[in-house]
């Protein structure tokens, strides 16, 4: 964080300061923001947030013995470092990441990029940050830092050096995005695409596509909406903003385009055109449906005024998505494990189901799909269960192993879809679906194992991959 007095973050956040003997309110703090006590070093700000386990206030102390020079807190917790009491502390967070970003967005030189959409955010920021960085100081935030508290934590981790910003802007209903906006004020905003993503949190379709364009909605006309012009309700939220709209997508309509796209086992490749120019791009990351990230991160490369030859060539030098996310693992009997088990919608189900077909066709390997709950679908729940077990047969999926009575429909649709003897099996758990896997595997199979986070399937798929190669 960059520095700032103690008196003048009282006043900033509007809270009381209550200070140690020999602390004065001159005293300047720069170090980390953070609401994990074990993340609290020496010079540390903690802000202690109310969870859904637990309560950050009972950490005070901890981080105060940690080196926290401040405590940020909605009473006096009797700590003995200074404190600084406030009536919200999320509303603080998000206060102080707004002033911070303000400041060092008046210096200059820092650019902010906004990103969102229902699938790919992780993913997009991972390769944007792989091309930003090797332009100038480039802060963007560690794993799925996308919410409401990590991504002012995100944000707070620039100084007066930092060049690039990049926010993640995830969300669970309406005006979140907004929020997050108002804090960051993007310089660029990027919409990935609209799907069932949190649907039954949102309440449906339409009310997704609502909240995601709220990334663009407040824009300035001196930035710039970056949209994916394939899918349709992302494209006409060009008509919801005063910023100047840059298309990507594989239509004649955008304006940075990918033209024979190819996948294997070794990546992703497709020509890039742009600018009347066109470039070959590879990548090192599994599937085409990646390649509307890359775009995505291309986009934005160009108009930050980037060379494409240099961002191309940063892009080929990322090595995965993120992991857990189409991570895949060459084991020595060859059967190779695609794990893809941290996140899972109906949309980056089926793409990940296409690209388990298609290298499977294009390999000469069986193919192998573990699936378990694709979750926070509220009411659309079966019947996107039951349209993933649909495409699993006709795209020719050869075994079928789901995992947990959640995911029971993709196994049910599966049955009824087509005339399968035991090529789908529904089992209770992980352990049950290790046991099944060991036996039914030989050479040359190659096993997707997709679900959201909370079924757990990132760990069979740890447990599958073994002692395999990460390439």
């Amino acid at each position: 964080m960059i520095p700032l007095q103690l008196g003048e973050l009282a006043e900033l956040l509007d809270g009381r300061l209550l200070l140690p003997d020999g602390i004065g309110p001159e005293t300047v703090v720069a170090g980390s923001v953070e609401t994990d006590s074990r993340l609290v070093g020496p010079g540390s700000v903690f802000v202690a947030l109310p969870g859904e386990v637990t309560d950050g206030h009972l950490f005070a102390p901890a981080a105060a013995e940690a080196g926290a020079a401040l405590v940020i807190c909605r009473e006096d917790l009797g700590v003995p470092v200074p404190q600084l009491v406030v009536a919200d502390g999320l509303d603080a967070l998000a206060a102080l990441a707004r002033e911070v970003v303000a400041r060092v967005h008046a210096l200059g030189a820092l650019r902010v990029v906004g990103i969102t959409g229902s699938n790919g955010k992780t993913t997009t920021k991972n390769l944007l940050r792989a091309v930003l960085a090797a332009e100038g100081p480039t802060v963007a935030p560690e794993g799925s830092f996308n919410n409401q508290v990590g991504a002012p934590i995100s944000m707070l981790r620039i100084d007066a050096d930092t060049r690039y910003l990049i926010v993640e802007m995830g969300a669970s209903g309406a005006g979140e995005i907004a929020r997050l906006v108002t804090i960051a004020r993007p310089d660029i905003g990027v919409v990935l695409k609209v799907g069932l993503a949190h649907a039954g949190e949102f309440g449906g379709i339409d009310a997704t596509e609502a909240a995601k364009s709220e990334m663009v909605t407040d824009l300035p006309s001196s930035a710039v909406a970056v949209l994916n012009v394939d899918d349709q309700r992302v494209a006409r939220m060009a008509r919801r903003t005063a910023a100047r709209v840059v298309g990507f997508g594989l239509s004649g309509a955008a304006e940075v385009r990918a033209l024979d796209v190819a996948t294997g086992v070794d990546g992703t490749r497709f020509t890039l055109e742009a600018d009347g120019v066109r470039r070959p791009v590879a990548l090192r990351i599994l599937g085409e449906h990646h390649v509307m990230n890359a775009l995505a991160a291309l986009t934005v490369a160009r108009e930050l005024g980037i060379d494409l030859d240099r961002a191309v060539a940063a892009l080929a030098e990322v090595p995965r998505a993120e992991r857990w996310r189409m991570e895949l693992f060459r084991r020595d009997d060859d059967v190779v494990v695609i794990n893809d088990a941290y996140n899972a919608s109906p949309d980056s189900t089926a793409a990940a189901l296409k690209t388990l077909a298609q290298l499977g066709r294009d390999g000469g390997r069986r193919t192998v799909a573990v699936l378990g709950e694709m979750a926070e679908l509220g009411p659309y729940a079966q019947e996107e269960h039951d349209r993933i077990g649909r495409l699993a047969v006709r795209l020719d999926i050869r075994q079928l192993v789901v995992v947990g009575d959640a995911a029971r429909h993709i196994h049910a649709a599966a049955g009824l879809e087509g005339s399968w003897d035991g090529e789908s099996v529904l089992v209770a758990d992980i352990d049950a679906a290790y046991d099944v896997l060991r036996e039914q595997l030989r050479p040359g199979d190659i096993v997707l194992v997709k679900s959201s986070k909370s079924a757990g399937l990132r760990f069979l798929g740890d447990r599958l991959a073994g002692a395999g190669e990460n390439p």
